[in-house]
């Protein structure tokens, strides 16, 4: 281990960072416009720690978190894992059936839930928690038995005065102390294999996450930070939330829907220091702005003028970059394999964008590159805390699966022993992903190892990176490539709105989607052609990540 990177007690990093930047503005609701300093934030902590110990919580339970990014919801996971219990953080786009069967999984003592989502949810099915709480009002949803709950609420404003007769003030700071060895997350996967599975995340999987980001200046104190991403999922948790607090930044949370409309108005208004978003938002723009803008004759015809290209692509650089606030030191794109033309164009114009590489199971990160130093095509340089090698003869040029282990590798899946066997080989993690690796540690992703098809004449496809061109492709909106009868087959779900655009009728749509197809098979070696394609007649089904549930569409 490298070591500048030393690891710090997860739950004291945040003792320490609250009491130096009390007040500092910690939090906004980018609706509502309201802001709290860290002081009233670990205010607000203290009284949910009152609450837990008055309803004699232990150390170490668990404490089910379902709901949108907000303000509330941050509270509630800093205040669980600073009294030493176990956050269980839950997707609010999981369906009820699997909210509740996480609960149930997890052993959860307490449910917090926004109403909406509490709605749908059916209080017998919960087995063992002794109430659920609302997110956005604070009051009691559900208690199984007695008036515990409901009495300790009532109480909470008055015996918390009685403890603290003066105000809480940050001499008052003090949190459970705890190992790092100690797990203080339960994340449940969204996996495209149909099956959710609990991550067992320690303070030193969460904090050698946070400690990267502190060591090498993600976020600083007073840097402002825009969270859309899920917080609920590892990336968006570790980078928009954790290690923001950590160094005393001021977030700001979206709490919407983050549409290209909704996002660019916040970014311009925020002017975040630093970006953290997905491939679909860059993808989004560059084929619904800048395509259309480039691929006109005459602008065509301008690029293709030495002198002139650097010109306007340096038009269009600072055009985006005015587009996300103007003020960031970089974008880090993760969560998914950046689209190549896209990345390729982004690399032309010189904009300031790296790609990182993580999985739930390591909280998330395990390579990432500063955007300087960032090579094209890759995910970025192994993190100092963590090591990677390919199963592969070669693998600096023959793709093998990627295996990875250190400080941010997960204890393994609760109560799924045969699941945690089946991912650890002599104390190396099985990420399923394939890819190379260079010689100092820069990995390039290939695609998953179980999406991967094998043909016939022992070819190797990896189906993510045709399904990568054919998306550019016009009138098409997202596909998937298949193997069916040992052809390539693309489903493709088409772009309605471009077909209303340019008029082509419904008799029309299979001449259309031949020239697409014929269109990708010049792009693609003669070995990845693919026989057809094929119309879905409703956008693919999607976990709450938004990707695609391909066990779903392969047979």
């Amino acid at each position: 281990m490298d070591a500048r990177f030393e690891i710090k007690n997860f739950i004291k990093i945040y003792e320490t960072s609250f009491i130096e930047n009390w007040d500092l503005p910690a939090l906004s609701n980018y609706v509502s416009g309201k802001t709290m300093t860290y002081g009233d934030m670990a205010r607000s902590i203290a009284m949910i720690h009152l609450f837990y110990k008055s309803i004699g919580l232990r150390k170490g339970a668990k404490i089910a978190l379902c709901g949108k990014d907000s303000p509330e919801w941050v509270l509630i996971y800093m205040a669980t894992v600073t009294y030493g219990a176990v956050i269980v953080p839950i997707l609010a786009e999981f369906n009820p059936v699997d909210i509740t069967h996480i609960v149930n999984h997890s052993e959860a003592d307490l449910l917090y839930v926004n109403n909406s989502i509490w709605d749908s949810i059916e209080a017998d099915r919960l087995l063992n928690v002794k109430g659920a709480l609302s997110i956005e009002k604070w009051d009691l949803l559900y208690e199984r038995n007695g008036d515990e709950l409901s009495r300790s609420i009532r109480l909470l404003k008055r015996r918390f005065r009685k403890l603290y007769p003066k105000g809480y003030r940050s001499e008052d700071v003090r949190y459970a102390d705890r190992s790092n060895e100690e797990v203080a997350e339960i994340n449940y996967t969204s996996g495209t294999t149909g099956f959710s599975k609990g991550v067992m995340l320690t303070g030193e999987n969460l904090a050698g996450n946070v400690c990267f980001g502190i060591n090498t200046v993600l976020h600083f104190r007073g840097s402002r930070a825009l969270a859309f991403l899920p917080l609920a999922h590892a990336y968006g948790c570790a980078f928009d939330m954790l290690t923001p607090l950590a160094v005393g930044s001021h977030i700001t949370l979206l709490g919407k829907t983050p549409s290209p409309k909704i996002l660019l108005k916040a970014l311009s208004e925020v002017k975040p220091h630093l970006v953290i978003c997905v491939p679909l938002i860059l993808e989004k723009i560059y084929k619904n702005q800048i395509l259309p803008m480039i691929s006109k004759g005459t602008m065509r015809w301008t690029l293709a003028v030495p002198f002139l290209d650097s010109f306007i692509y340096s038009k269009i650089r600072k055009k985006l970059v005015d587009a996300f606030g103007g003020e960031f030191e970089e974008v880090i794109v993760g969560g998914a394999p950046l689209n190549h033309e896209v990345e390729d164009f982004l690399h032309k114009i010189k904009f300031p964008f790296t790609v990182g590489y993580g999985m739930t199971e390591c909280g998330p990160l395990i390579s990432y590159t500063p955007w300087r130093e960032f090579e094209p095509a890759s995910s970025g340089r192994t993190l100092p805390t963590m090591e990677t090698r390919i199963i592969s003869p070669d693998p600096e040029n023959v793709p093998g699966e990627i295996c990875v282990r250190g400080s941010n590798v997960m204890k393994g899946y609760y109560k799924n022993p045969v699941a945690t066997e089946d991912v650890f080989r002599d104390g190396w993690l099985l990420t399923g992903d394939m890819g190379t690796r260079s010689a100092d540690g820069t990995l390039f992703l290939k695609g998953r190892s179980k999406t991967m098809i094998l043909t016939a004449s022992g070819q190797n496809i990896y189906p993510e990176e045709i399904e990568a061109k054919l998306n550019n492709m016009p009138f098409v909106a997202e596909s998937l490539i298949v193997e069916r009868d040992g052809k390539l087959v693309g489903l493709v779900y088409p772009d309605f709105d471009a077909l209303d655009r340019f008029d082509v009728s419904y008799n029309d749509m299979d001449s259309t989607m031949e020239n697409v197809r014929q269109e990708l098979n010049k792009l693609v070696a003669p070995y990845e052609r693919i026989a057809k394609i094929v119309l879905m007649p409703n956008e693919f089904e999607k976990t709450p990540k938004r990707s695609i549930k391909r066990f779903l569409y392969t047979r």
